[in-house]
């Protein structure tokens, strides 16, 4: 028998493999000790590469010697038959032992023939387009569905408060509010400055820096105290939300309460909801007052008293600037707590389907938010308010 004279690209760890017989026909290898992730990784390029080199008719792999293999080993075992398969080549495999041999068995060669790439293939744009709307519109089908079901939930909870679990809203309004006091404090005590410092600028060229805390007050109860209150809930307690419930839905923890007769949106989503739409107002008035206190920053420092700068507030705005920007945060609670909790339902399998889920929950939020203030605006014009 005439031998193959050549030889392989890098060398075979001897430790695991061996070389019984080859020719241009044979390949014919004795594996030996643990196929495990370490040991597959030494042996995988090499082993590949002596086989596409001499691209044997029939491949033989002896396998009596091998005490333990695991996916890693499998694989490979299974990439070694799907080459020979693919270039119409022959295969054998004998010696595993009954623990292995049934691991083996689980797969068949022939159904990983043709390995598609797990990156997905750039399409057209019409197609893209048309994705990006079944996508969109199966995202509206679902936010419909959910409003629907925690319609009913609420009311439920309204007709029978007994059950609600209530220690568990006191907790998620700690969580999203109480902790929450320092940073929409912070972030409302610095919007006020700002606006009231830019806006000192041209009203100096008139010499009515006075009006800056009409400016200030006006902007922060009706329009920026609530706005960002919401817009920091969207991105502080909105994707908790969505975490939260995504972990439980990868964990399948949500299974085993739907199994047990308790349905989720009930059970989860309503204490969020109403904690979220009892607390919110209650910090769009810290936000409030903190914005109010960062343009009477403004104004002392122009030299102003203090008192002058409150009358100046109580005359520019009223209770009914006050009630309209308090009523908002009614609808964005809905909307922060909503959207957290129906994407954190909605949550798939992976390593990064929590992180997705609550990205989508805040990205959302945020702009069904700015949607909703649109419409406020709308309607407090047509109003007189």
């Amino acid at each position: 028998m005439k031998p193959f004279t050549k030889k392989p690209s890098a060398a075979l760890p001897g430790d695991v493999c061996r070389i019984l017989e080859h020719n241009e026909e044979t390949l014919y290898l004795s594996l030996t000790g643990r196929l495990d992730a370490s040991a597959t990784a030494q042996l995988w390029t090499p082993l590949l590469n002596l086989v596409e080199n001499i691209a044997p008719q029939l491949l033989r792999v002896k396998a009596d010697a091998v005490t333990y293999c695991d996916g890693a080993g499998i694989g490979l075992l299974m990439e070694l038959a799907r080459r020979q398969l693919k270039r119409q080549g022959q295969y054998s495999l004998n010696g595993l032992k009954e623990e292995i041999a049934h691991l083996w068995s689980q797969y068949q060669p022939e159904d990983f023939l043709e390995i598609h790439s797990t990156r997905p293939q750039p399409c057209c744009m019409p197609e893209e387009a048309g994705r990006l709307v079944v996508h969109a519109w199966q995202s509206m089908l679902d936010m419909v569905r959910f409003t629907g079901e925690l319609t009913l939930a609420l009311l439920h909870a309204a007709r029978h408060p007994r059950s609600v679990r209530w220690p568990e809203v006191w907790l998620v309004m700690e969580k999203a509010g109480v902790n929450a006091l320092f940073i929409v404090g912070l972030i409302s005590f610095l919007i006020g400055l700002i606006m009231a410092f830019q806006a000192t600028i041209p009203m100096r060229q008139f010499g009515v820096e006075i009006y800056v805390a009409n400016l200030t007050a006006l902007s922060m109860l009706r329009e920026l105290g609530p706005l960002m209150t919401a817009l920091l809930l969207a991105g502080r307690s909105g994707s908790a939300f969505a975490a939260e419930l995504g972990t439980m839905k990868i964990n399948e923890e949500i299974d085993a309460l739907t199994t047990m007769g308790l349905a989720p949106i009930p059970f989860l989503v309503v204490t969020r909801v109403l904690a979220t739409v009892m607390i919110m107002p209650l910090l769009s008035l810290f936000a409030n007052l903190m914005g109010l206190v960062g343009g009477a920053v403004v104004l002392l420092s122009l030299g102003y008293p203090l008192i002058t700068y409150i009358n100046q507030v109580k005359a520019a705005v009223n209770l009914l600037d006050l009630t309209g920007g308090l009523a908002k945060t009614l609808i964005f609670a809905l909307i922060v707590a909503g959207v957290g909790c129906l994407y954190g339902l909605k949550t798939r399998s992976g390593a990064s389907a929590v992180g997705d889920s609550a990205t989508r929950a805040v990205v959302m939020g945020i702009i069904l938010i700015v949607i909703a203030d649109g419409l406020f605006a709308v309607v407090y014009y047509y109003l007189g308010i």
